[in-house]
This record gives structure tokens, C-alpha cells and sequence, in this order.
């Protein structure tokens, strides 16, 4: 069942007020009930008010949900939930820490107060104060998965990969936790409601967590929100509704929306064998040495977990991440082959070297089954968008090379896309660099042909699309297929090799000699973002 919510900032004591704006509302909405955050009650409320609320003279039209926020509540609310008293009709208790499942069917995680460290070893057990424990943030992880989170303070670093900034003048008065930022990263919940400490209404992007299990395609998106106080002289936004089904499986990403801002951790030196071939920004898989050395057994693919293209590992680069769209995201390469100034003459100021990456976690297209189309189609959107850009930021002097390996006993998918001299295409010296490499390693010849999303493909295969537009005459397309087989060993470095033949930078073969700083990484985003918006259909409404 669909239920109808409606949330309130802090009342601070404007019980009258805001119960009655909740009554007109929902006599015109139908809510399926209220949820206040942050203080309910004001810190010295008056006698008067409370008793008006206790007697039913304040009438609270729908049932409605609250916690304790940064003041303690009134001793005589506290008196009538000691008693396990209702404190009027409608009006509910949530507890300071506590699981509740509306009759709705939907799923509530409540931590009221801000965190006491101070408290070791325990859960706290006054409800009424305005402070929980580490215990208490232990406890509630037990519950596994919410459909809404309910907090006091916000998780710290929650505005990390957002584009939507805090103004400075309030970012002093935000109560923040490592606690609860660990909470919101375990429970998932579809929303995450906090208080404003002052007038100031904060939505965050959605956000996408680890997948909830490997098999599923089920996403893990929270929204984050921060009501500003009800009834602010500002008139900053305090109330905010919204429809939630419980249990509803979410397979699509909403527009905007980011890599989990939890994501971020220390980062673990990286074994010998995910090094190179797991690595998710190092241009595809690495080959390994020659047969001369004793051979290794094969390690076991890794999972989503340590999959460097997967989001839900938490070693990823998040600071790589170009954008985010259905079905597949764009990153820029670490270490990549054009250098930061390489295209700069054809007015491009940053590599363009690219990584088109599905969500899915699969080897190949025919291992997604059915979603394999809307996976190819989001990534050839992605593809063209930034073909049309290159062209477009170059004036025509640049087109676009992709390149794909395609190997059942792969990892995880994903094209390289890279921009070119249109010379080089319109020569046909770019056609002629893969066929002779691959005639010179004694590969099978390349084969023009469309495969589209490749779900009857059953062999390997290195895909390539070169792609160009003089602006003036024509745009020119081509497709080039190369099937691998046992018999004999694909250099997985050749499409890198092959560009870096034909733009001259051999020295930059390897991605391990040319690592980019963090600095320069997050610099080559940042342009690259700037360029692509016109076209970057992920931020589309």
C-alpha cells in the first residue's frame, strides 16, 4: 500500500500553529500520517500549551511521529511516557531509539538526541534526554534496512560528491556524526530526515549505496533531508510530503543522482592481483607476464564488493566520477593517455579519456539476460553525447575512438572511449593502426559489423567504433569486430597500444607511469563536467 507523508521541521513549541496547518493540509491531501523532526517542544514550554495538548484542546489531526531532538522534553510529556501513556490522541512517541512499522506497512528507524561519547559501553535509558549513545547507534544497525530514517544530527560528510553546497553561515550550526553517517550507510533507507538547527532547508542529490545483494537488481538510493524550523521568519521550506510504497523494488536511478557520500574509506594497498586486471580506472585488465614465469592459479573474479568498477566497493575514486546515468556512469581513466594539454590546440583542455561503466556487474552483455538492452542503450547514449561534445568543443578537429573487450571469463564490462585527431580517421590511418597491430600479433582480422548489445554473441570479442564529424559534409560511423578464441593470447592493453602508436605517446603506454594526482584527477573532472553539460542527459529533469 502507497502511503502519503507529510513532514514537519521543529515545531519548537508552535503546537497550535503547526497542528493546524497539518488539519488544513490534510484535509485536502488524505495523509497516511506526520512525521516532526527535530524539537516538538520548545526548551522551556510553557504550562498552559502542554496541557491544552494533554486535554485534547489542541486537536492533532492525523496520527503523527516524533522523537527527541536537542532539548529535553517537558516533564510532563516525559511523566506520561514513563507510564507508558498516550500523550493525546494521534500524537505517538517514537522513542528515542526505536523500529516502527506504521500501519501502513512502512518501516521507521528513530535516533533522537545528539551522541554523548562520553557514555562507553552501553545503551542509554532515559528517553526523554536529549543524547544517545554508541550503543544505541549499534543497536538500531540490527535492523538491517528502513524505508525512512529519522536522526538529530546529520551524517557526517553527507554533502561529499553533492553539487548542492551549504551556505557558510550555516554550516557551524549543523550537528554532524560519524555515527550516523555509519547508520545511514548500513540501513539504506529510500529517506533520511534530519532538523536545521536554523532557518535553512537542505535537499541533498540521491544517493546510490552498495547493492543489497549480487543478485539482485534492486538499487539503494537514499534522499537526504533537513527541514528548516516551522514557521521561520525566513520562510525557508519546513514541511515536505512525498509517497513511498514499502518493499517497492527500485531498478532505475533518478536523475542526479551521485555515488554514496559513504563510500569514501581508507584506502587498502591493492594486492598483486588486483593491481591491474580488477583495477576499475586502469584502461581495462592487464596483461600478465610472458610463460616463462611458473604459472599462478586463477584467483577467483571478484565480486561487486571488490570490483573496482562497482560502486559498492568502498576503495572506489568518487572523485572520478564524471556522471551517473540509468543504467551506466562515466569516469575519467586514471593514468590516461593523452595528457591534460594534448588536445589543447583542438581547444579541448583535459584528456578526454573516458570509462563507460554499466551498473550491472557482469563480463559481457549476454551474461545481463534481459536487461542487457536498456544497459547498451544507456551506455550508447553516453557514447554519442560525447562524441557530439569532442566534435562540438574541437570545432571538428577532433572525433572519437571506443573500444570494448568482451570475455566470458572477464570482470566487469566497460568501453574506453577516447577523442582523436579527425585527420587520423578521415585517412583512415586509425583503421589501419588496429588492423596492422592485430596482423603484426597474428590476431584474427577485424570484421565491419553491428552487434549491437550482443546478446547472441556467445565467443569473445575487441568491439571498436571510430567516429567522426567534419561539421560541413558528412558524419562517419564504423563498427570493427575482432573475435578471440583459446588459440592464442589477446594482448588486453591493444586498444591502448594502438592509440598510443598513433597519437605518438608511447611513453605513456602504461597507466602505472603516468598516475595523475588527486588534485589534477579532480581538475580533469571538473572541466571535463563543465564541457559535457549540454549534453549530459543525466542531469535532465
Amino acid at each position: 500500500m502507497t502511503a502519503k507523508v507529510i513532514v514537519l521541521g521543529s515545531t519548537e513549541g508552535k503546537l497550535k500553529e503547526a497542528f493546524t496547518k497539518l488539519a488544513a493540509l490534510h484535509r485536502k491531501q488524505n495523509f497516511s500520517f506526520a512525521i516532526i523532526t527535530g524539537n516538538l517542544f520548545a526548551p522551556n514550554q510553557d504550562d498552559e500549551t502542554i496541557n491544552e495538548l494533554v486535554n485534547g484542546t489542541i486537536h492533532v489531526p492525523l496520527s503523527t511521529y516524533f522523537t527527541v531532538g536537542t532539548t529535553p522534553l517537558p516533564s510532563a510529556v516525559a511523566e506520561r511516557i514513563e507510564k507508558d501513556e498516550d500523550i493525546c490522541e494521534n500524537l505517538h512517541f517514537l522513542g528515542k531509539r526505536s523500529i516502527t512499522k506504521t500501519s501502513d506497512g512502512i518501516r521507521i528507524v528513530t535516533l533522537g538526541g545528539a551522541l554523548d561519547a562520553s557514555i562507553v559501553g552501553g545503551q542509554s535509558k532515559e528517553q526523554h534526554l536529549p543524547f544517545h549513545t554508541v550503543g544505541d547507534v549499534k543497536a538500531l544497525r540490527g535492523a538491517n534496512t528502513t524505508d525512512i530514517l529519522l536522526t538529530t544530527p546529520w551524517p557526517a560528510a553527507v554533502t561529499t560528491n553533492s553539487s548542492i553546497a551549504v551556505a557558510p553561515e550555516n554550516k557551524d550550526a549543523i550537528l554532524a556524526s560519524e555515527e550516523i553517517a555509519e547508520l545511514c550507510a548500513a540501513l539504506k533507507p529510500r529517506y533520511h530526515f534530519s532538523a536545521s538547527p536554523t532557518a535553512f532547508f537542505y535537499e541533498r542529490e540521491p544517493f546510490l549505496h552498495s547493492p543489497t545483494d549480487d543478485g539482485s537488481d534492486k538499487k539503494a538510493i537514499t534522499r537526504f533531508i533537513s527541514l528548516a524550523p516551522f514557521g521561520n521568519s525566513s520562510k525557508a521550506k519546513a514541511l515536505y510530503a512525498f509517497s513511498i510504497t514499502p518493499g517497492e523494488s527500485i531498478t532505475s536511478i533518478p536523475t542526479g543522482c551521485t555515488p554514496s557520500p559513504f563510500l569514501l574509506g581508507t584506502k587498502k594497498r591493492a594486492t598483486r592481483e588486483d593491481d591491474g586486471q580488477f583495477n576499475r580506472f586502469a584502461n581495462g585488465h592487464d596483461q600478465r607476464g610472458g610463460g616463462r614465469h611458473k604459472r599462478r592459479r586463477r584467483s577467483p573474479p571478484p565480486g561487486p564488493d571488490r570490483c573496482f568498477f562497482c560502486l559498492s566497493n568502498v576503495e572506489v575514486d568518487t572523485h572520478m566520477i564524471c556522471c551517473i546515468g540509468t543504467e551506466a556512469y562515466v569516469t575519467t581513466a586514471k593514468g590516461p593517455l593523452p595528457s591534460q594539454d594534448q588536445f589543447a590546440s583542438s581547444g579541448l583542455s583535459f584528456p578526454g579519456h573516458q570509462l563507460i561503466i554499466p551498473l550491472s556487474h557482469e563480463p559481457t552483455f549476454q551474461a545481463m539476460g534481459g536487461d542487457a538492452e536498456n544497459v547498451f542503450k544507456d551506455m550508447t547514449r553516453f557514447r554519442e553525447a560525447m562524441q557530439a561534445m569532442i566534435a562540438s568543443q574541437s570545432k571538428h578537429k577532433l572525433g572519437a575512438v571506443t573500444w570494448e573487450i568482451s570475455r566470458q571469463r572477464g570482470i566487469h564490462i566497460h568501453w574506453q572511449f577516447m577523442p582523436v585527431p579527425i585527420n587520423l580517421i578521415r585517412k583512415g590511418l586509425v583503421e589501419a593502426g588496429f588492423k596492422v597491430e592485430a596482423e603484426n600479433q597474428k590476431f584474427p582480422p577485424f570484421q565491419e559489423t553491428n552487434l549491437g548489445s550482443a546478446t547472441n554473441e556467445t565467443s569473445d570479442f575487441f568491439r571498436l567504433w571510430i567516429w567522426s564529424d567534419d561539421g560541413d559534409t558528412s558524419i562517419q560511423s564504423k563498427e570493427l569486430v575482432m573475435r578471440l578464441d583459446d588459440s592464442f593470447r589477446f594482448d588486453l592493453q591493444f586498444g591502448r597500444r594502438v592509440m598510443a602508436k598513433l597519437l605518438g605517446l608511447e611513453a605513456r603506454l602504461s597507466w602505472r607511469d603516468v598516475v595523475q594526482s588527486t588534485a589534477e584527477e579532480t581538475e580533469d573532472v571538473d572541466k571535463f563536467k563543465a564541457a559535457f553539460k549540454p549534453w549530459d542527459f543525466s542531469l535532465e529533469e
